[in-house]
């Protein structure tokens, strides 16, 4: 898998439920929520007010060193 800033975040963690720990890291506490799980890394990132690269970059790498 690899992730985009329009990947959806619940797609993600279905995919790969150790990526919560960086959705933590931004301060998204609420992943269980329906609201949070159908949103784009980008429209996340704007919430949060994070970089959605850096964000995007740091999953890519966890994902691809499994």
């Amino acid at each position: 898998m690899t992730v985009t800033k329009d990947s959806i975040i619940g797609e993600i963690l279905d995919a790969d439920e150790t990526t919560a720990e960086f959705f933590f890291e931004i301060g998204m506490h609420c992943l269980g929520c329906p609201a949070s799980r159908g949103e784009s890394i980008e429209q996340a990132c704007a919430v949060h007010g994070t970089d959605a690269d850096a964000l995007v970059k740091k999953i890519n790498e966890h994902l691809a060193g499994k």
